[in-house]
């Protein structure tokens, strides 16, 4: 390809509404398009990239067993509410009607569709096991769409999905596809995380996202580096800091003119956090939750929102709280009732809290549990943190930010129990086939690859997953013999099935095309300038090598070879 006849055009400044380093850097090397929030066109420097990531997760799924197929992305909405999926994906689920009346959903994924597909063409124990996959484009209206193509409202994902006899041919399945996932990421140079996680709207029993780590991704991970533990702090355990058990004493009011947050009330005080709980609301379903936990640890809302089995849960506001009869600010669980009390089992580690009077600038010195407040619910609810210990060797944790690039999910029976996907056994009895799933967001890979490959010039590509192998550039086009020796190498170089992107723009300045090369980030520069063929030489750099070497003419090919050499077969 010729830069010339490009579609794209590189910027010269950086986009005022990049909210990320890969977002910032796509839009200016002219890679993606933004027709609406969350809404993205992959441009032909992209749309390379992409198909070759898809390759090879092809590659590997065929590798690991898997079939490929293609899915409507367009379903009926009585599948969703046969599963009861629909509420549980809420306002993210894009719908519509049909001329004939009939509700359809723009599919977020396909776990219903290939169920229906398995029921009507799986009978006997013979037919098992199968792992079928698409790559295929998803739509959720995302609240939020943010960083380019990290969080998007339509995107591309390579959905697979296991179909077993029972759990110990899902976890053969499940390992294999693991393997599948890590092979995929070897194989794009991406060091991801395999971090257990929360299933969430999927569901199932058990599930592992892959993650980039980049400092600016979306995601946390608490990892030990003693034992390896790794789980995204969504579903992360820890062991808290202790608190030294003190001998029971009466509850006792004080008053706290001002005060209303466990800062200003340890400021007030002078206690620690941890000698202290406190009261957060939160609303699920329409419902108010009152939720206690130990000052110095956060709510994990989504261990709170599997506890409480509810699809919709944000915080209360304080007219909600107001009127429901609480102080916001001054609340605890003391001499509370009617109303759901969910508590993170650290209110049971220590002694002589200080909590809320339940009115305005009042606390209560030595509350304790259960001796002075009940409550329905005793689970953890906390989210894990840095410096907290690991549950399995005791070790301080660590957290590291990244990028989700992949989930799997160990699903169980819900879908073929929900929607009669049966087969029968060795001993001719029905039983529900025992299924996972497991998803690669396409673009969301790249986006990942390219939020952790740059520098201050621009991309840094690696080179499975780059749009071109080389990027050659002409410089003084306007004398006749660089030109046809840069026209000549280039034809050289894609009739030996070197993919070479070209620059032949012959207005442009060195300073421009150089920086341009940097910005676009393939592996490899080639300049063939005036004074450098004046030698019989051509400018070789790669993109991460802080000088150029000269090599001759006639030598680029096997020169580029070497360089080009696959590292990593599949």
């Amino acid at each position: 390809m010729k830069l010339s006849r490009l579609l794209s055009k590189t910027l010269r400044a950086d986009p005022p509404e990049a909210e990320s380093a890969s977002h910032r850097l796509m839009l200016k090397a002219g890679m993606i398009y933004q027709l609406a929030a969350g809404v993205y066109a992959y441009l032909p420097l992209a749309w390379r990239s992409l198909r070759k990531l898809e390759n090879i997760i092809r590659q590997e799924m065929d590798a690991a067993g898997g079939q490929e197929l293609m899915m409507p992305a367009l379903q009926p909405m009585e599948l969703w509410q046969e599963t009861g999926r629909a509420a549980a994906f809420g306002q993210n689920l894009f719908w519509l009607k049909d001329r004939r009346g009939r509700t359809m959903v723009l599919a977020p994924t396909h776990e219903e569709v290939i169920t229906s597909i398995v029921r009507s063409n799986v009978q006997s124990y013979r037919d098992l096991p199968l792992i079928l996959y698409q790559i295929q484009t998803k739509f959720r209206d995302e609240a939020r769409p943010r960083a380019g193509l990290v969080r998007v409202r339509e995107f591309d994902m390579k959905d697979a999905y296991s179909f077993n006899a029972d759990d110990a041919s899902l976890e053969e399945s499940y390992q294999a596809m693991a393997r599948a996932y890590r092979n995929v990421y070897r194989r794009c140079s991406l060091p991801a995380l395999m971090a257990e996680a929360d299933s969430g709207a999927i569901g199932g029993k058990d599930s592992h996202e892959f993650i980039l780590p980049t400092p600016t991704g979306e995601d946390t991970v608490i990892t030990c580096p003693s034992c390896g533990y790794t789980a995204n702090a969504e579903k992360a355990a820890s062991v808290y800091p202790q608190v030294p058990v003190e001998p029971v004493l009466p509850l006792a009011e004080v008053s706290t003119p001002g005060v209303k947050t466990i800062a200003e009330l340890c400021r007030f005080l002078e206690i620690p956090a941890q000698k202290t709980l406190k009261a957060v609301f939160y609303d699920a379903d329409g419902a108010l939750v009152f939720v206690t936990i130990r000052g110095d640890l956060e709510v994990n809302e989504v261990k709170l929102k599997n506890t409480l089995r509810c699809h919709e849960l944000r915080l209360a506001s304080d007219l909600e709280v107001k009127a429901a009869g609480l102080v916001a600010g001054s609340a605890s669980p003391v001499g509370i009732n009617g109303i759901k009390r969910v508590a993170d089992p650290s209110i049971t580690q220590g002694s002589n809290f200080v909590v809320g009077g339940n009115k305005p600038d009042t606390h209560i010195r030595n509350a304790n549990y259960p001796r002075d407040f009940q409550v329905d619910i005793l689970t953890d609810i906390a989210l894990s943190q840095p410096g907290h210990l690991c549950a399995r060797c005791g070790h301080p944790l660590e957290a590291t930010r990244g990028i989700e690039v992949g989930h799997i999910f160990k699903l169980g029976t819900f879908f073929s129990e929900t929607l009669g996907a049966l087969y029968l056994d060795q001993e001719g009895q029905q039983r529900p086939i025992t299924m996972g799933c497991y998803g690669i967001g396409v673009g969301r890979l790249l986006a990942g690859a390219i939020e952790q490959n740059h520098d201050d010039k621009g991309i840094i590509f690696p080179a499975p997953i780059a749009p071109y192998q080389v990027h050659l550039v002409g410089l003084n086009l306007t004398s006749a013999a660089v030109a046809e020796a840069a026209e000549k190498l280039y034809q050289e170089l894609w009739q030996q099935g070197i993919e070479t992107l070209y620059d032949d723009r012959p207005d442009q300045a060195a300073g421009v095309k150089l920086n341009d090369a940097d910005l676009l980030g393939l592996p490899i520069r080639l300049v063939v300038s005036p004074r450098n063929l004046r030698q019989g030489m051509v400018e070789l750099k790669g993109r991460q090598e802080a000088t150029a070497t000269l090599v001759p003419i006639d030598q680029v090919i096997n020169a580029l070879r070497d360089r080009l050499a696959p590292s990593d077969a599949p």
